[in-house]
This record gives C-alpha cells, structure tokens and sequence, in this order.
C-alpha cells in the first residue's frame, strides 16, 4: 500500500467532482439549445447534482466497509466517465420535448448528470474515510489539504472551458471530454494499488456501534452546524457571478468579470488549504469560529454594495468571504473523523449527505430572496448564518477548554464530552 499514491489519487477525485461543477455552468447556454430545453428542463437535468451526490455518500458509507474503498473509489470514476459518454452522445431532438423522458437523447441527458452526482457522492463517501485511516493522527490537516483541490478543480475546469471557447471554438461536448482525463488517471491508481480497511474495521467496531455515534449529543450539534456551514461556503457561489455583475456595474457579467471573482475566491481557498491546513489541525473548533465569522462578514459586506461602490471594495469583501468560507466544509469533515472514530464511514457520509442537500435547499431560497429583496439581500441572509454559527463554535471551543482543550480521540480513547 502507498499512502502517497491514494492520497494524490484521492485529490485528483474531488478535482474531477469539481471540474463537472465548473463545465457544467459554461456549458448549459449551449446544452440548452442543443436540446431545446427550457431553463425549468435544465434545472431538472442539473439536480441530480443533489440528491444523487446524497444516495451515493450515503450508500458509500454504510457499504464502503463491506465492498471495499478500491471498488468504490474505482465505480466513482467509471461513473465520470460513462457520465462523459452519455452526454456526449445522445442524439439530439428536432424540436422542443413535453418532458426529459420523452426522447432518448434528452433521458440520456438525465442520466448522465445523475451519474455525475452519483459519482461525486462515492467520492467524499470513500476519500474521507480513507484519509482518517491513513492518516489517524492527523485527520483534519489531511481532509483539508485533498479537498484544496476543489477549488483547484473548479479553477482547471473554468478556465479550460472559457479559453477552448475564446480561442478554439470547440463544441461543448468537447469542453466535456476533459472530464473524463482525470477520472481516468485516478481510475489506473485505484485498478492497481490496495486500499486498507477502514479504522472502525480494524478495531472491531461493530456496525450496531458504529449507528450509536449517529445519536451522540456532540454529533448531533456538529450535524446542525453542517447545514449552516455548507449553505454560507457553497450557497452564494452558485450566484456569484450574477450577484457580482449585478451589484457592481463595473464588473460586465458578459465579459466574465463575475466568473473571474468566484476563480480568485477558488484560488484563495486552493492556497489556503493546501499550505494553511496546519492551522486547521492545531484548532480545528478554533478554525471553525474564526471561518464562520469572516464568512459572514464577507458576505454581510458584499450585499452592501450598490451602484456606487468599488471593485477594490468588491474585492476586498469577496477577499475576506473567500477566506472564511476556505476551511468550512473539510474542517467538518475532519472534526467528525477525529470525535466519532468508531463512526466510521457512516458519520463521515451522513455529513458530507447533510452538507449537500443542505446547498440543494438554500439556492431556491437564495433565489427568491434575490427576486423580492435584490441580491444583497440574499447574501446578508446568508451571512445572518455566519454569525450564528460562530456563537456555536465559540461555545463549542469554550466547552473543550474547560474539559482540558480539544484532542482527537483515538478510537479506543473514552469518549467525547457531551454537548
């Protein structure tokens, strides 16, 4: 077994999930024309994002023990690229359909999306649970550094796409076909290294066990929090570059100006996490506080801007929103791993679940709050979470300080204080 090799295996998976985010979005004007499909039919093609990214983490982590991490990791990247092939190639329609499974070429469409989020979802349900075994003592700085390639994903993939547009003028479904690259070079890594058994496994951990942490009092908070930290990281990014056209009328939304600021906010969190997530392991609770308020700060600050601000003040609010949101969703993840070892993968999955959903549930709220009240509106709404959920994680904190500070559990340790 080569830890290196599964943990680089590992980054180019959630790089891959990440690349279907960023090409999808260039690709859906043309998709849509393709196809002839209203913007409702879209929504429906896209949402398998959602709900099968939740199947699949969650079947992932109640089987991947008993399947095996390999054989997940390995169907996570034929899942991409079978994914590729039916969009790709499904014939197109003469003429507008009355429903997305009313023409072959549309019902492919469909369930080459669903096998995007299917694929996604196997892929935090079995890269998680790896890493916390591979590396057990040091779990949170781990899970961030791998997840620094999302980002680094939706960076690759955006850019790619814009320039084979700008300087190529390649048919989407070419801009399509880079996701296959990838999945296929972790797919060769998966094929030919082994994979160990989960840490609750070789502990003997018993599945009954394993389900008992789901209802820990701790586990149940950091459950809440999951909903409100996923919906401040990844709710306002799926607007971003129409709330940042919208607000600042410097920023051309043709010309990609707000697209721009959602890479540099990618580039910041890349960075951050793949250099920064030692900070994340020395205080992760720490870590979390600090994030949530300067999410919420970023976020508060941007749906401030009008039609007479800057775009050094927009830069500097998505500067400080960009930075907070960066260690979020892998910090969750990584306090779970270190408090609720005998967990396993369950615990793992049924956040990654939350989280997802989550997102699937805010964007529409998000988006009628922007068509009453106006785009600020929206995001200092989410912001109001921010400052929430930095008054939890500080009494989090302030609760571990008084049993001693916080420390990762070993999976044979007592337990964890109560909430």
């Amino acid at each position: 077994m080569n830890p290196r090799r599964l943990f680089v295996a590992s980054c180019m998976s959630i790089g891959t999930a990440a690349m279907v985010f960023a090409i999808r979005g260039d690709v859906a004007g043309a998709m849509s024309a393709t196809f002839h499909l209203t913007n409702e039919q879209m929504g429906m093609v896209f949402s398998p994002a959602f709900f099968a990214f939740t199947l699949a983490i969650l079947i992932a982590g109640n089987l991947v023990d008993v399947v095996g991490m390999r054989v997940m990791h390995a169907l996570s990247a034929i899942g991409f690229i079978l994914g590729v092939a039916l969009v790709t190639l499904a014939p197109h329609p003469d003429a507008p359909v009355a429903s997305l499974f009313a023409h072959p070429g549309t019902t492919m469409l469909f369930i080459g999306f669903f096998l995007f989020g299917l694929s996604h979802g196997l892929v935090e349900g079995v890269i998680n649970p790896l890493l916390a075994t591979l590396y057990s003592t040091e779990k949170t700085r781990r899970i961030v550094a791998c997840h620094a390639w999302w980002p680094a994903g939706l960076i690759i993939g955006g850019l790619l796409a814009v320039a084979m547009t700008k300087y190529l003028a390649v048919p989407w479904q070419t801009k399509l076909l880079l996701i296959a690259i990838p999945a296929a070079a972790y797919l060769s890594i998966a094929a030919s290294q082994p994979y160990p058994r989960s840490e609750r496994v070789v502990s003997n951990v018993s599945t009954i066990e394993m389900w008992q942490e789901a209802a820990r009092p701790m586990f149940l908070l950091l459950f809440l929090c999951m909903w409100g930290t996923a919906a401040v990281e990844l709710g306002p990014d799926q607007w971003f570059p129409r709330v940042m056209g919208a607000l600042v009328p410097q920023l051309d939304p043709e010309a990609g100006s707000g697209v721009l600021f959602l890479v540099y906010t990618a580039g910041l969190m890349f960075a951050i996490r793949m250099w920064g997530s030692a900070v994340s392991h020395r205080s992760p609770l720490g870590t979390l506080a600090g994030s949530s308020a300067l999410a919420g700060l970023g976020l508060y600050w941007l749906g401030t801007l009008d039609t007479s601000s800057s775009a050094l003040a927009a830069l500097t609010a998505a500067s400080i929103f960009g930075i907070g949101k960066t260690f979020l969703w892998p910090t969750m993840i990584g306090v779970t791993a270190e408090l609720f070892p005998r967990g396993g993968p369950l615990l793992l999955a049924v956040m990654g679940g939350a989280g997802m959903l989550s997102v699937g549930l805010v964007l529409p709220v998000m988006g009628a709050r922007m068509d009453q009240y106006g785009p600020g509106a929206a995001l200092q709404m989410v912001a109001v979470l921010g400052a929430i959920l930095t008054v939890i994680f500080a009494g989090v904190w302030f609760r571990f300080r008084a049993h001693g500070g916080y420390r990762a559990v070993r999976i044979t340790d007592a337990r964890v204080p109560t909430a």
